[in-house]
């Protein structure tokens, strides 16, 4: 929160409505500029009906798919003031939009999972909580860790930051954790954990490699395999070499992973001793085929038979949030409803770029075709594809294909820097909202602490406002201002807390208050567990009602980059054939924001070298390079470059740097593709490649770059500069 008061009055506040000035002349024929030129302020009503008016002829002339309502969920806490709820409800009133399925988070996951074992979203509300593993668990092996900087955060706001305790208690009562990655920091020193420090990319090789162990050394539980699980000999066929001629064992996976085979072996005999909870990070899923970590790590957890049983089995994104491992309620309380959407028409979330570039063009998803629409006006309202999108310079193309691009931001951000129209939204200090925190057992009144800086309103004002011109505005608003949303989510907030058991007060109660607690829920889920204990009456939602090490599902789609088991398949660019770029490039959570948000703000700004947002080199990187700490550094492969200042830390394995995402988009040529980013944002160096043909999900964490020391004088700061 430190940041959030510098960032609401920074010089990168949105203070009124302002359109570009190439399409205040123009208009879609000025397109080709987007992203390179200034705004020019204009006041409420002429922002309102340029907008309506462009909304009101794509839906006439093209039809609603040819809009895309862009959201992907940042917003405050508040269960009114959502920016994605606002965004789809407008559109929804209109007649509709073409939307986008899943997340960047778990884009892998939330396609993989449910032709293995059931819905990634219903696993993830089953995850066992760390109390059960300090009293039950001997070993943790962590697929990528569990950052501590990713604790800080929690869907609906998080006060009290308790995981790092629950860890700890369990290494108190003898839990062992091992980490697995090539990031010592990704799991916190107060562990004392074991550190295997694999390549990038790699963790798949790993698992198989751990699998064979188990396997030729009978410590795999053939009676759970047999009574749980469907199509472990397919997948022992492939294991064993029978499919495809190469046996999957230690020595294999050592080489791919540059380990020693012993260590792997001696892991694998490690984990079948004792209870061994087995978790996936969620950054490992978005790298090149990010769907095979996730089948992989279920499939070891199968072998060792501990699925369902007290800090056993597997955990699939602990170290995401502080709400995963930690016990919550996952009740569904009330928020503003969406409506129907009368446009059946969506892309994964992570195919933007595809969508804007290639309209009409057919790409698999899932077992399907699917076609890009012709998309003709963006809006976007909440997020900021800027940061958390791959290629950049691909993504500054696809932002200049449509007629209009439409966004409520609070900030001038790299989204907002490429639309048209901007409408100045309020921060959620400005405006009154009720907040549900799951980590902490309260519902929270979200007091108004300011006015609104400058001219910004809420989404909810903006959209009313363009619902009226639109003669929707009865059906958007229904008849109802903040203040009475509030009453009406309140109501239904106490018959549904009445539902799950709760009491709560009324609604001039509450609000005086400032509070509701909740009592704390009971500190035992264990994953899976009533399908262990009755996989006939607990059938899992899966084809066989078990888990399924094969899926003929999956299979049948016919998928060269995605088989109907785990496998090992090559990246399209890794440390195993690197050439021209030698170092892999990690794009993780940085310590100081939620990724892009509050960049602007002083705590964020703090942390910055010359400005530019920092990377971290192991010692050997550094001085093959002839880098010290503080040097500005040029970071480059074949799809951009940027500058970043250096650290440096043997937290590291050699040949990885960190450079973490969030840092403003600021190219040094604004809307000219390939423009260095004097900023330090990754996405200008990622990939926008899908996982594979299953998910389509982010490959951002499948990079390799170089380093060199920036030569010459550097290019100042202009990303929190207003470009008015």
């Amino acid at each position: 929160m430190a940041g959030l008061p510098g960032a609401t009055h920074s010089r990168a506040r949105i203070m009124r409505p302002a359109v570009r000035k190439g399409f205040l002349e123009r208009g879609a024929a000025s397109k080709a500029s987007r992203g390179q030129e200034q705004f020019i302020e204009v006041d409420w009503e002429t922002a309102l009906t340029l907008a309506a008016k462009e909304l009101d002829r794509v839906r006439n002339d093209h039809g609603n798919d040819a809009i895309f309502g862009g959201s992907y969920g940042w917003a405050s806490a508040g269960r009114f003031h959502h920016a994605q709820s606002q965004i789809h409800r407008f559109l929804n009133c209109i007649g509709g939009y073409t939307r986008s399925e899943g997340n960047y988070s778990y884009a892998a996951g939330l396609v993989t999972t449910p032709h293995i074992v059931g819905p990634c979203r219903a696993l993830l509300r089953d995850s066992t909580v760390w109390p059960v593993v300090e009293q039950h668990g001997d070993l943790v092996v962590m697929f990528g860790g569990a950052p501590l900087r990713n604790m800080d955060v929690a869907t609906g706001g998080i006060g009290r930051h308790t995981t790092r305790q629950m860890m700890q208690a369990c290494r108190d009562t003898g839990t062992a954790f091992v980490n697995i990655g090539p990031s010592q920091n990704d799991l916190t020193t107060d562990l004392d954990a074991s550190w295997l420090s694999i390549r990038p990319n790699t963790d798949t090789a790993l698992m198989l490699g751990l699998c064979h162990t188990l396997l030729t050394e009978n410590l795999h539980d053939a009676a759970f395999l047999a009574t749980y699980t469907v199509g472990f000999d397919t997948f022992k066929a492939y294991l064993t070499g029978a499919t495809d001629g190469t046996p999957k064992t230690a020595e294999w996976a050592a080489h791919i992973c540059d380990c020693s085979a012993e260590t792997i072996r001696t892991l694998a005999r490690q984990m079948a001793v004792g209870r061994t909870l087995v978790t996936l990070a969620a950054g490992i899923q978005r790298g090149d085929h990010g769907e095979q970590p996730i089948w992989a790590v279920i499939t070891l957890a199968a072998m060792l038979g501990q699925i369902g049983l007290p800090a056993g089995g597997f955990g699939l994104f602990y170290g995401a949030d502080s709400i995963i491992g930690a016990p919550i309620y996952y009740h569904q309380w009330p928020k503003v409803e969406h409506g129907h959407n009368p446009v059946d028409t969506y892309i994964p979330v992570a195919r933007i770029a595809d969508l804007l570039l290639n309209p009409g063009q057919s790409y698999p998803f899932d077992g399907q075709t699917l076609t890009y629409p012709d998309i003709k006006l963006v809006y976007w309202a909440g997020g900021n594809p800027f940061h958390h999108h791959q290629d950049l310079n691909r993504l500054v193309r696809a932002f200049q294909q449509p007629d209009c691009v439409i966004v409520n931001e609070i900030w001038w951000t790299g989204t907002a820097r490429h639309a048209d129209i901007v409408f100045p939204s309020t921060t959620m200090l400005e405006r009154n909202d009720i907040c549900i925190n799951r980590h902490d057992y309260m519902i929270t009144a979200m007091h108004k602490a300011i006015d609104p800086v400058g001219e910004s309103r809420p989404d909810f004002e903006i959209f009313r406002g363009l619902a009226e011109k639109l003669g929707a505005a009865d059906a958007f608003t229904a008849g109802r201002d903040e203040t009475e949303w509030l009453h009406h989510l309140w109501q239904h907030t106490i018959t549904r807390g009445a539902s799950y058991g709760f009491t709560l007060p009324d609604f001039d109660t509450f609000w005086e208050n400032g509070v509701a607690e909740l009592p704390p829920p009971a500190p035992t889920n264990v994953m899976l567990a009533a399908f262990r204990a009755d996989p006939i009456n607990n059938p899992l939602p899966t084809p066989s009602g078990k888990i399924e090490i094969f899926s003929e599902t999956v299979a049948g789609f016919g998928y060269a980059d995605c088989p109907g088991y785990a496998a090992w398949l090559e990246p399209y660019e890794w440390l195993g054939n690197a050439t021209d770029y030698p170092l892999h490039l990690i794009s993780s959570q940085p310590p100081v924001r939620l990724h892009s948000q509050l960049d602007s703000g002083p705590v964020s700004r703090k942390r910055k070298i010359a400005g530019r947002e920092p990377v971290t080199l192991h010692p050997i990187d550094a001085a093959a390079r002839g880098l010290v700490a503080g040097d500005v550094v040029r970071i480059f492969n074949a799809r951009g470059a940027c500058l970043a200042g250096v650290t440096i830390s043997d937290d590291l394995r050699p040949g990885v740097i960190r450079l973490c995402t969030g840092a403003w988009y600021d190219p040094i040529e604004p809307g000219v593709t390939g423009a260095l980013d004097k900023h330090g944002n990754p996405n200008v160096l990622t990939r926008d490649k899908g996982t594979s043909s299953l998910a389509q999900g982010p490959s951002a964490h499948t990079t390799l770059v170089e380093v060199e020391k920036f030569e010459g004088e550097l290019p100042p700061i202009t990303a929190f500069e207003a470009p008015i």
